[in-house]
């Protein structure tokens, strides 16, 4: 089974997120949404919400999974046997990033990261953003999956 690791904190998730994952399952047998648990970071979404919002969007993919994580991304790859770590990348800035992250974790593992361009309609799109239009009651609703409700 070609089992692919797509790690984030989704907080919340968005488009760009979502587009990465649904091209992924065209490509893996199974594609594992890891939330990674950072205790020094202050989260918009409790984590609960976080990984329903992801569970919600992938009720009829079961080629979807939702998981939560400590520690090292390669160790927890290990641990559920995923061959593969998918990173999504929306610029020039993501890439110099991701490719660091990259040649570390296949220095220190035989874990291949697979990169898929984020689609043109969805590049400008980060949670960072979302969470910035969402504390300044603008319409996040066209950056995120019908599934990312704010109480």
């Amino acid at each position: 089974m070609k089992r692919a690791l797509f790690p984030g904190s989704f907080d919340p998730i968005t488009l760009g997120h979502y587009d990465i994952i649904k091209r992924g399952i065209k490509l893996f047998d199974e594609v594992v949404v890891a939330i990674g648990i950072n205790a020094d970071k202050k989260y918009m979404f409790s984590l609960e919400e976080r990984k329903s919002f992801i569970e919600a969007s992938f009720k009829n993919h079961p080629k979807v999974k939702v998981v939560t994580y400590k520690g090292l991304t390669i160790d927890f790859c290990k641990e559920i046997d995923a061959q593969f770590i998918l990173r999504g990348l929306r610029n020039p800035a993501d890439f110099e990033f991701e490719k660091a992250i990259a040649h570390t974790n296949r220095k220190l593992s035989k874990i291949e990261t697979v990169f898929l361009l984020t689609a043109a309609d969805t590049s400008y799109i980060s949670s960072s953003i979302v969470r910035d239009v969402i504390r300044n009651n603008g319409d996040y609703t066209v950056l995120v999956p019908n599934s990312v409700v704010v109480k």
